[in-house]
């Protein structure tokens, strides 16, 4: 064996280490309140870095590594395909139909003016704002939400606020044992009653045990015709959301077969932290993800279609 081949199977061995790692963190949910959450958001880059190995490992005949990098791919490929297969229910013609939005405002610094414009380009019904302090929702009714989105529950003091067109039936911060507390409204839709839950989480990198206290706090937030969407500083891979979305909730965008959609940070998007999450009452239309001066995460819009 020559020194180079050698020394080439050496750091493929360590490199393919690392992904086995990762593996096995995402397979028995080792991410869970730890700091293996923050490597566990890059797992599909770490799908394509296998890949790459495997064409390596075939060239210079690296046998058993080429084993082991072939069946972290077969695991892999299980995990990210099906966000690319389009598994929704059929959507009734004349169903009555909800247009909402979420946005992580960057501390209030995100456009007024250009947060508007989406929201009324979008014909959005309901505005989840995350990080929006008080002056910046006095920019925003000074630039026309509160003409175009006159019924809002605005809680600066903890963290997000929601805007709507739609009369609230009720709202207030969610009674749920999370970091700060959540906001969430009841909205009535052709007399279908929608409860909404606004969410911003803690952030792994500052307390994974915190950010995974609140995941699980959220869960009680799920229901048939239930709403979830906000900055869950959380991507499909890490164990805290999938038990969310087992707990009874839909991701909108796997829903509509939209696997890749990555929203933050907003200029490079690596990873999607920003989701929709709804019940099995409604079910996906559409899904996109939209720019916005200021801010350093894209906003998600996505348009739901009451089943019954």
């Amino acid at each position: 064996m020559t020194v180079g081949r050698r020394v080439a199977l050496i750091a493929c061995a360590v490199v393919l280490a690392g992904i086995a790692v990762l593996a096995v963190t995402r397979v028995f949910g080792l991410d869970d309140g730890t700091y293996l959450a923050v490597p566990i958001a890059l797992l599909p880059y770490a799908g394509l870095l296998t890949a790459a190995l495997l064409v390596t490992l075939l060239a210079i005949r690296g046998r058993w590594l080429t084993v082991a990098a072939a069946a972290l791919l077969v695991l892999q490929i299980a995990w990210f395909v099906p966000r690319f297969v389009r598994d929704h229910q059929p959507v009734p013609d004349g169903a009555p139909r909800i247009r909402v939005g979420t946005v992580n405002t960057h501390r209030g610094q995100v456009d007024p003016k250009a947060l508007v414009a989406l929201a009324r380009s979008q014909n959005l019904d309901v505005l989840v704002a995350e990080e929006l302090d008080a002056p910046a929702i006095t920019a925003l009714d000074a630039a026309g939400m509160d003409r175009l989105m006159p019924f809002r529950e605005l809680h600066p003091e903890n963290d997000t606020s929601i805007f709507t067109r739609l009369p609230i039936v009720r709202g207030g911060p969610a009674d749920l044992p999370t970091t700060w507390p959540q906001t969430q409204v009841t909205v009535s839709v052709l007399g279908h009653e929608i409860p909404i839950t606004g969410v911003h989480t803690y952030y792994p990198v500052g307390g994974p045990g915190l950010w995974a206290q609140d995941m699980s706090a959220l869960r009680a937030a799920a229901g048939r015709d239930a709403i979830v969407l906000g900055d869950f500083n959380a991507t499909v891979d890490h164990s805290p959301l999938r038990s969310l979305l087992a707990a009874g909730l839909i991701d909108t965008h796997a829903e509509l077969g939209r696997g890749w959609a990555p929203t933050w940070p907003a200029d490079f998007p690596l990873v999607q932290i920003d989701h929709v999450l709804h019940g099995p009452g409604l079910a996906a239309v559409s899904a996109s993800e939209h720019l916005l001066p200021g801010t350093d995460h894209r906003a998600v819009v996505a348009e739901l279609a009451l089943l019954d």
